[in-house]
């Protein structure tokens, strides 16, 4: 008994390696799923991995990936809010979530699908884009308009009954066409150099500013050391002209003679200086004696 159901199982198993056609089981593999139809009409069933039964020459097995897929949408043009052309470059990630819907809507052909998605992330990025401004498409709010993108298709595709789930949209690159992206360049250019003129044009009046105040500080600080000056050197003038005074009130004689001395000194400090006066003059009366006259 036993081995007649192994010999039964052999020849199934040999049956469905010769030809599937003909064999009267079929293999789904864990990445994917199946619908059996019988006389090209879909039957109601789905079919996951395994081993399943159907009556040879009447059954058609269609498989589909059950994987995560992947659309890499060719870049396209979108127009921003303020009417500016952008590039966007995109791609999606999807799964087939309803095969039988997906057969009834693509009739298994991977490459409709991928046109159907392509267009439904196309209208949601033109809607998304269309609203916001470069600044936000580039740096504000790229995540929002991806999610938004995505939950968009996803949308779409349930309504269109088409048996997929949109998971992911991504924006890979936003750039200027190519027409219009050299003169973006050049007014970016012409606007940063305005910048630096007047960044310039402020620092040299914020220069002259401050040299002009260090000048006024420096001719304040001179008047000032110099008033000061005048008042020390008058002080020490009265201070040398008391002390002269009192030197002189102690004595007279001795104050003559350095005063006489100090003359002499400054009369006779050239080599070739002559003086014509008479010997007995009072400017020699101390080389005539040791007494005043």
């Amino acid at each position: 008994m036993l081995k007649g159901i192994f010999i039964a199982l052999a020849v199934a198993l040999l049956a469905i390696s010769v030809n599937s056609t003909i064999a009267p089981f079929f293999v789904v593999h864990q990445t994917e799923s199946a619908i059996k139809l019988f006389l090209g009409e879909i039957e109601d069933k789905e079919y996951g991995p395994g081993l399943h039964f159907k009556w040879p020459l009447a059954n058609t097995i269609h498989k589909f990936d059950s994987r995560i897929l992947n659309i890499d949408a060719e870049a396209s043009q979108v127009l921003t809010s303020e009417k500016k052309s952008l590039e966007v470059d995109s791609f999606v990630k999807w799964r087939i979530v309803q095969p039988t819907d997906y057969f009834k809507a693509t009739g298994g052909d991977l490459r409709r699908a991928e046109n159907l998605l392509s267009q439904f992330i196309s209208k949601g990025m033109k809607d998304a884009i269309g609203k916001r401004t470069i600044t936000d498409v580039i740096y504000g709010e790229r995540l929002a308009i991806m999610v938004e993108v995505a939950a968009g298709a996803d949308k779409q595709a349930k309504q269109s009954q088409l048996g997929v789930e949109v998971l992911d949209v991504r924006i890979k690159k936003v750039e200027f066409p190519d027409n219009v992206r050299e003169s973006v360049y050049s007014r970016m250019e012409q606007e940063r150099a305005k910048v630096a003129r007047d960044l310039r044009s402020k620092g040299s009046e914020t220069a002259a500013g401050i040299k002009a105040d260090a000048n006024r500080q420096r001719s304040i600080m001179l008047a000032e050391a110099y008033n000061e000056s005048q008042v020390i050197r008058g002080e020490a003038d009265a201070e040398a002209a008391d002390v002269y005074a009192k030197a002189y009130g102690k004595d007279p004689e001795f104050y003559g003679l350095y005063r006489s001395l100090n003359a002499y000194k400054t009369t006779f400090s050239g080599a070739n200086d002559v003086l014509l006066i008479k010997p007995d003059s009072q400017f020699f009366r101390y080389f005539n004696g040791t007494e005043s006259q």
